[in-house]
Order: C-alpha cells, then structure tokens, then sequence
C-alpha cells in the first residue's frame, strides 16, 4: 500500500478518534522558524498554471512519517501543507487532513504547480510534523491573493 495512503489513512483515524479532551503531542517549532510563498508574488495576475515555491527559514524539509532509528522524528523538520482558497485556518492541533482545499506535499516537496480556474485566488501555507500535525507554535505563512486570468478568446 502507498506511504501517502497509509499517511493519510492514519491522519483521518487520528482525526476521528480524537475528542476536546484528548491530546495529541505536538511538535516545538524552534524560535523564528518562517514559512512563506515565495512565488508567485501577492497581487500577481498568472495566465496558465501556477507555481508555486515554498520558503522555509530555521527548519528542515524532509517526508512525512520520516523517524530516525530510534523512531523519533528529526528536529526541526516538517514538510508543505498549502491551502487553497480557504477563509481560516484548520485546527492547529490535530492532523491535517487533505482535501480540495488543503493539500498535501507529504514527500518533501518545496513548490508545486497548480492549474487553478479564471479569478482571484488566496494561497497560505502551513508547515506540520512527520504526522501532518502543525508544529507549536504553529509555522505559517502570510495568506497571498493572486488572479488566474482566463483564456482569450480567439477572433
């Protein structure tokens, strides 16, 4: 069965079974860690499809469900989660869970490309842990709005 499969099977589990009450160890981020978008700039108008390039200051990118021998995760590593067009954020506390909206870049992928319809667009990221738990406190980017201008008709 696939990693990201299985990753994302055990992230939903995770999700369902847990309640207010419980708690799910999070990961410290260490001071001045930064996430941010590097490309496309904020306000740009984009014809065709989107790259998008992932920043990261004061951490590591490395794969989801990554541990060390001694089954510990790497300090101070994570990987990508970019939301699309979402008006807050998830919960903080719990795994991400990948949809249309939120997508998962699980084997340490630092841009992505993106075939997003005509319109305006808001694009933020949000780095988590080997088990898509974002770190605290939490590393995220500044939300970014972009346009993807549609096809011109020809004459």
């Amino acid at each position: 069965m696939n990693k990201f499969i299985i990753a994302l099977t055990f992230c939903g589990l995770l999700t369902q079974l847990t309640t207010a009450e419980d708690k799910i160890p999070r990961t410290p981020s260490p001071k001045g860690a930064k996430v941010e978008i590097l490309l496309p700039k904020n306000g740009r108008t984009i014809k065709g499809k989107v790259r998008v390039v992932f920043g990261l200051r004061g951490m590591g990118v490395c794969p989801a469900g990554l541990v060390l021998p001694d089954g510990k995760p790497k300090e101070n590593t994570g990987h990508h989660h970019l939301l699309v067009n979402t008006e807050k954020l998830p919960a903080m506390n719990l795994p991400l869970v990948a949809s249309e909206k939120l997508l998962h870049y699980g084997g340490g992928q630092t841009e992505a490309t993106l075939d997003l319809p005509p319109g305006k667009h808001t694009l933020q990221l949000v780095f988590a842990d080997f088990a898509h738990i974002p770190h605290d406190p939490p590393v995220v980017s500044k939300k970014i709005t972009i346009t993807v201008a549609g096809k011109e008709k020809k004459k």
